[in-house]
């Protein structure tokens, strides 16, 4: 990033990777090619997720459950509220000690669909780094149940197979990957007011698919997620 003076502008240059997001193409791909480019993403994130934090960062668990009750706090504090909140808040809290000895690691921070960039039907890239944290390369899979599970639930399978070298995932990640996804929808209705008030009754529509899949969280496994 380059900042011009006299203009207070600034520009970036940045590499360009021909093609479009997986969210753009998904109409022109079959099923089972979303479910191969899930598949291919989901050997990409385990890539990214080769690098291991700095001795200077602070453990996940410490840096997660500060953000988590800050988030917390701002939600109570708004007017408002979706249903079972205090239920999904319970489930959090029966389950907070799994995030402890989680590995610090390279997270992108933003791996959605339209992050991901295919060309000619298969997967070419991904870009958008510039959220990128250290941390649980679980909590990389909350996109999937806020946004690419909406979209097109062959590709969400195929990412988590191909994550996981295309064998069903352990209960660990499960029951991580439903912690991070409860925790989410609290810091989701603060962002939402913060960044884009006019889009909140969107996000809580989003929420409230999050809560049914995971039947209230009395399952771990969403609904969709069928093999």
């Amino acid at each position: 990033m380059k900042k011009v003076d006299k203009e207070g502008k600034g520009y970036m240059i940045v590499s360009y990777i021909e093609g479009d997001s997986v969210e753009n193409e998904l109409t022109y791909l079959s099923e089972s090619e979303q479910f191969q480019i899930g598949l291919e993403s989901g050997k990409e994130l385990k890539r990214i997720h080769q690098y291991r934090a700095p001795n200077n960062i602070e453990p996940w668990f410490n840096r997660k459950l500060e953000k988590h009750k800050k988030y917390v706090d701002q939600y109570l504090a708004t007017s408002i509220r979706f249903h079972q909140d205090k239920v999904i808040l319970s489930f959090i809290e029966e389950n907070i000690k799994f995030m402890k000895g989680r590995p610090n690691l390279f997270q992108h921070d933003d791996f959605h669909i339209g992050n991901i960039i295919v060309k000619n039907g298969k997967l070419a890239g991904i870009i958008d780094f510039n959220s990128h944290d250290w941390g649980d390369p679980v909590h990389e899979f909350i996109k999937i149940g806020m946004f690419s599970r909406q979209k097109s639930i062959s590709f969400c399978i195929g990412q988590i197979l191909g994550y996981h070298d295309k064998t069903e995932p352990p209960e660990s990640f499960w029951i991580l990957y439903s912690l991070y996804l409860a925790m989410c929808l609290f810091s989701s209705v603060v962002w939402s007011l913060k960044f884009i008030p006019e889009e909140v009754d969107c996000m809580l529509n989003k929420i409230y698919t999050v809560i049914d899949d995971h039947n209230s969280f009395k399952s771990i496994k969403p609904s969709w997620y069928k093999i």
